[in-house]
């Protein structure tokens, strides 16, 4: 007997005339997914009944799934930051100081937000150092002017980024005009009170150019250095400060007193990354008086936002949002929009400020109110992996569940080949009870075997294919010779041919 195409058989093939579609041709064939009620043939009965074959394998399927999912959304979890406290500790400087003053503006802009910032005076750069180094102080966020830190020491800290020049003011009284430091040698000066940023910048610099008898030093800053310089009780004083500082405005005026114009400025800004050599030009602090009266080089320090290495973010966005608005306007010293900015400093600068200042403000937070803003932000960090699990597993979840229910039904057909592959050898005719035997139980698995109604088609399509099979085995059997012992009782239904 030729072998027929039978043996060949495919699932989807035209021996399967009353199937009309398939998963892959039927746009609607991944809606069986959604199959599990079905209303009920017996119009006396209302409701639904429970397809729980369905239910079974699409369980089967959705629940590794949806641990996948869930161990997605918990790596990710692990990831998001708590909300930011609506509260943290600033540490500022003398009060009525610029730093304080500044503080004080932070305090209002940051309330607009909910934020309430508690401030905290002290002695200047150092000691607010100090107290960011020390755990239990409370202190969050200082003003710390550059030059000050002892990088060994300040490892946990960040800087959010310069916010103005705070210049370097050296005045003198002396008959003939200095340009070098090294000219104050064995001088009476007086460099800051103990614990100022002054004193620690005015030390250093004069430790550069060999200037080291302490007791040429005197603690005094501020009012009381300028009464000691005007009385003649010091010979120079350091002070750092605004133009605008009444006590730089006291010391440009007073006659007997010189602004030391440093011709080296440039040299010492290459020693000390942090110090910037500017000019002060040429009646820029009194017009009418033509003060100073010629153009004047400075060096100046930068006055720095450092907060401590677990500073929230959200809250770093928002002091450089509120640093933007006080610092960006234009000075006697500063170009506009020239602060805040990214400048070298002792200390790292943080995540936030750097891409705060390469690209803005976050996008969000340009449009929406802060809270809101900060809560999507956070979301974010978890519907974006959870997304990424989900849409490809919606997409493979129809696939799987048919191949699970496929590969039920669709492994009789290996035993429908090995079966068409014995007829198509020519199998002598008496093989055909124990064939059909065999045909049986394969028929009997396929009826054992549990499918969803939605799939059910593939049943049928399988049962129709064994009775092709079985029509073969039948037609084998009628050429069965004269002598041949007839067919037995169990079989004998089984030869009769298939409708």
């Amino acid at each position: 007997m030729p072998a027929s195409r039978s043996q060949n058989l495919p699932p989807n093939s035209a021996r399967r005339p009353h199937v009309n579609s398939t998963p892959d041709s039927n746009p609607q064939g991944r809606r069986r997914l959604r199959r599990f009620l079905h209303r009920r043939d017996d119009p006396s009965r209302f409701g639904f009944s429970v397809d729980w074959a369905a239910l079974k394998d699409t369980a089967a399927v959705v629940l590794p799934l949806l641990l996948v999912v869930l161990v997605a959304f918990w790596i990710a979890s692990r990831y998001i930051r708590p909300a930011p406290p609506d509260t943290f500790v600033l540490s500022t400087g003398a009060p009525g100081g610029a730093y304080h003053l500044f503080a004080e503006r932070y305090r209002d802009i940051l309330a607009r937000d909910g934020i309430t910032v508690e401030l905290r005076p002290s002695a200047g750069s150092l000691e607010n150092l100090e107290r960011l180094r020390d755990s239990s102080s409370g202190v969050d966020a200082a003003l710390v002017q550059g030059g000050v830190s002892e990088p060994q020491k300040d490892l946990g800290l960040l800087s959010l980024g310069s916010i103005y020049y705070e210049p370097l003011w050296i005045f003198y009284r002396a008959p003939a005009e200095i340009s070098l430091l090294n000219a104050f040698k064995g001088k009476r000066l007086a460099i800051g009170a103990e614990g100022s940023g002054t004193r620690a910048l005015a030390l250093q610099l004069l430790h550069a150019v060999g200037v080291k008898d302490p007791s040429a030093l005197q603690p005094l800053g501020g009012n009381a250095a300028a009464d000691a310089l005007i009385a003649g009780k010091v010979d120079a004083v350091f002070i750092v400060g605004s133009p605008d500082a009444p006590v730089v405005q006291r010391l440009v005026k007073s006659e007997g007193v010189r602004l030391l114009n440093l011709e080296n400025a440039q040299a010492f800004s290459r020693r000390f990354p942090f110090l910037t050599a500017l000019t002060l030009p040429r009646g820029v602090i009194d017009l009418a008086e033509q003060l100073p009266a010629r153009d004047v080089t400075l060096l100046a320090a930068t006055a720095n936002i450092v907060v401590k290495e677990d500073f929230h973010p959200a809250l770093a966005f928002l002091l450089l949002h509120a640093a933007t608005e006080i610092h960006a306007g234009s000075g006697l010293l500063q170009r506009h929009k020239e602060f805040p900015s990214a400048r070298e400093t002792e200390f790292r600068l943080s995540d936030q400020a750097e891409r705060y200042f390469n690209s803005g403000p976050p996008l969000l937070r340009r449009y929406l109110p802060f809270w809101l803003a900060n809560l999507i932000e956070r979301m974010v960090v978890l519907l974006v992996p959870l997304f990424a699990v989900l849409v490809p597993a919606f997409k493979i979840l129809p696939a799987l569940l048919e191949w699970r229910v496929k590969s039920r039904v669709f492994r009789w057909y290996g035993e429908i080949k090995f079966l068409e592959e014995e007829l198509a050898r020519g199998s002598h005719p008496d093989q055909a009870e124990i064939m059909l035997q065999r045909l049986d139980e394969i028929e009997r698995g396929v009826t054992n075997t549990s499918v969803p109604t939605s799939y059910a088609d593939y049943a049928y399509n399988l049962r129709t294919h064994v009775d092709v099979v079985r029509n073969r085995i039948l037609r084998m059997a009628r050429a069965l010779p004269a002598d041949s012992d007839p067919p037995t009782a169990a079989t004998e239904d089984t030869l009769k041919p298939a409708p």
